[in-house]
């Protein structure tokens, strides 16, 4: 570990124990949104698509569902940037009409078998680009921008028949790991409304929790779905990279490496919904992950980690996760036959500096401190934390924080870049030899449960276990393996690339074992 980094990691340890009792306070409401009324909001989005084709229920009947529940819970989350409900309802009403057509013309199987999510209503979230919606994603100098077309991935849902509501919150341009924004403000927890969803889907993490959304399109360039959907207690899958549309995504970068590193995936609350949302929205490349194909449990190699490595520049894991990923590997041992594997990834101790030298080497990374009126004129950084401390700042605190970061590049010398990049190609060879295409590696996604609002700058190093995943190009599944308190908490299912499919099995099997997404009490 560098001397900077590992310096850096001690002080934000040390202020992160000594703000401790301040953040005790800031969290000791833990007030949750109420548990969803209806049944109906229970079910995942593969039985809503069964319901309405087999005439249990209309998509209007279900769409009004689910906007009365977001109604009901906005207020408490701030999850909504903007909705689109009287042309949900009217593209419910012609689904509708649709299916009695079809049924009278005997097609039917026809139409469900072009648009598997007929009927289903879906959150996207703003960064992704929903036609006619915002598009600000969080910055105040775009405020009233709309999309002018449909993302790559919401354009396949859509067109596989799901209704979208609305797009949900995010940091600014998606540059943080706790969803706040000065032009749409702070998004809460429903599990505790006094803590962070985290970022940057935390929008889409909230309003899926509480039973307000069925599915949703999100993003990952460093954690992006997984670390939300790990504090929201749902299940969240980055895909390998290449494989699912991210044109039309805000931010994008003209860098070749930038498809590499973001990927537009799902999140879901049910297991069984997160293969049917990769094959929807992998479009003509659902063939290259073969996500029909079954998984035999039985022959699958298990690989663990439940840390990253031992150092006091380092958050400990909390021993909830630690004993959750143990007894996930027991439970595929002796519930599955799943074989388990004792070798161990020791360079995963670089993962800040890996993650930290590859993502910034790319260029065209967002200027937080850009004049939107003149971008040949910055903004001094000095002017602009001052400015925060009297609400006058043209960015968030996060941020700002986010140009730290990149103007030191966290410490790590320029001469060393070149050396951790270099350990990042191993590292992806090492595991795509090492997991092939029968085996997993469960490691935490944070080292905690969600933390209180703010507590973000004293605990973002914990997003090594979730961003070098994003560097390396594997996919990763975030999966709620049970509550810690009155808190979620969730494991990181990982495979080599193009196997997702071997996340997305394991995953429903943890549902099985230890239970899944529970709504907030």
């Amino acid at each position: 570990m560098e001397v900077g980094v590992r310096l850096l990691g001690i002080v934000l340890r040390l202020l992160n124990f000594l703000l401790a009792p301040l953040f005790w306070f800031r969290q000791r409401n833990r007030r949750a949104v109420p548990r969803p009324p209806h049944p109906l909001l229970l079910r995942s989005a593969k039985e809503h698509a069964t319901a309405i084709r087999s005439g249990e229920i209309t998509s209007e009947e279900l769409v009004i569902a689910y906007i009365n529940r977001v109604q009901e819970v906005n207020p408490l989350l701030n999850a909504v940037v903007e909705e689109r409900y009287r042309a949900a309802l009217e593209d419910a009403k012609e689904v509708d009409r649709c299916l009695n057509e079809a049924i009278r013309t005997g097609t039917l199987e026809e139409l469900v078998a072009a648009k598997p999510l007929l009927g289903v209503p879906f959150t996207v979230k703003e960064s992704c680009s929903l036609a006619g919606l915002s598009n600000a994603v969080g910055c105040l100098e775009y405020a009233g921008r709309k999309a002018t077309e449909d993302g790559g991935a919401v354009r396949l849902v859509k067109e596989a028949g799901g209704i979208p509501l609305l797009v949900s919150n995010t940091p600014e341009l998606c540059l943080g790991w706790e969803t706040t924004n000065l032009l749409k403000g702070t998004t809460n927890n429903p599990y505790c409304l006094s803590r962070t969803p985290g970022g940057s889907s935390g929008g889409e993490g909230a309003l899926l929790a509480c039973g307000a959304s069925a599915v949703s399109v999100a993003s990952d360039i460093a954690g992006s779905i997984r670390v939300p959907a790990a504090f929201c207690g749902v299940f969240g899958h980055k895909p390998t990279p290449g494989i699912i549309p991210i044109d039309g995504h805000i931010p994008t970068l003209s860098d070749p490496k930038f498809p590499n590193f973001l990927t537009v995936g799902p999140m879901a609350r049910r297991a069984e919904d997160l293969p049917l949302l990769m094959n929807i929205m992998a479009g003509d490349n659902r063939h290259m992950l073969n996500l029909d194909e079954p998984v035999d449990l039985s022959t699958l190699q298990v690989y663990y980690m439940t840390e990253a490595a031992k150092s006091l520049a380092l958050l400990n894991v909390d021993k909830c996760i630690k004993d959750k990923i143990k007894r996930a590997v027991k439970y595929l041992r002796t519930e599955c036959g799943s074989k388990i594997c004792k070798e161990k990834f020791k360079d995963l101790e670089d993962s800040v500096e890996m993650s930290v030298s590859v993502f910034f080497s790319m260029k065209d990374i967002p200027n937080m401190l850009q004049d939107p009126n003149d971008p040949k004129l910055n903004k001094s950084l000095f002017v602009e934390l001052v400015k925060t401390m009297f609400g006058g700042a043209a960015r968030s605190l996060q941020g700002l924080g986010f140009t730290v970061i990149a103007r030191n590049n966290l410490f790590i010398p320029a001469a060393r870049r070149e050396h951790y990049e270099e350990k990042a190609a191993r590292l992806k060879e090492q595991l795509i030899e090492t997991l092939g295409d029968n085996g997993v590696l469960l490691y935490p996604v944070f080292p905690g449960a969600a933390h209180a609002h703010g507590r973000v700058f004293v605990r973002a190093a914990g997003v090594l276990y979730s961003m070098l995943f994003n560097v390396l190009g594997c996919p990763a599944t975030a999966v709620p393996v049970g509550t810690a308190g009155h808190l979620p908490v969730a494991i990181q299912v990982i495979a080599a690339p193009n196997q997702d499919r071997l996340c997305l099995a394991v995953a429903k099997q943890l549902e099985i074992g230890f239970g899944g997404w529970c709504p907030p009490q």
